[in-house]
């Protein structure tokens, strides 16, 4: 009788079609956050972004739509490691995923939807520093979930640094 309920125990705990699903629809948040901001960025790239002076350094046009689509896969895959886990402390780090999140979709929407290259190195900030007390926050419940994140922290460094030479570029 014990070693049945053991097995059932062993088997809800494996991956199922349950964590498959809880899975998809992590990566699915986090994908349709970058859509939303790409509704922001997306026509201002030819015309807007095009005509501002850039450093020398910036990464080509083409390079951001699969760098933040695997971006956010892997934001994704965190979110679900942190969310499953039983840790007492998920909560708050949910919270911390949320905030950045939030801030994310609003860089779009003020670099490129306002077109402002000044309040875009704000939220950027407010950005990196979100991701950067996340990943502080993801690291006390799961470190692997705390380092699928800083991939996203380096390529936040660079938009930032990006944002902020196109400011005093323009």
């Amino acid at each position: 009788m014990k070693k049945g309920k053991q097995q059932r125990k062993e088997k809800q705990q494996g991956f199922g079609p349950n964590q498959a699903a809880l899975l998809l629809i992590a990566i699915i948040i986090c994908e349709l956050a970058g859509f939303v901001g790409s509704v922001f960025t997306a026509p201002n790239i030819a015309g807007w972004y095009e005509q501002l002076a850039k450093p020398d350094f910036r990464p080509p046009n083409w390079l951001f739509f699969p760098v933040w689509t695997i971006l956010y896969a892997l934001m994704g895959v965190s979110l679900y490691i942190i969310y499953t886990s039983k840790d007492r402390m998920r909560t708050a780090a949910l919270y911390a995923f949320g905030v950045q999140l939030f801030l994310n979709v609003l860089w779009s929407f003020v670099f490129f939807g306002m077109r402002s290259p000044f309040y875009g190195l704000v939220t950027i900030v407010l950005l990196w520093a979100s991701i950067a007390y996340m990943i502080f926050k993801f690291f006390g419940i799961s470190k692997a979930a705390a380092l699928l994140q800083v991939p996203y922290l380096f390529w936040v460094t660079v938009a930032a640094l990006l944002n902020f030479f196109i400011f005093l570029m323009n």
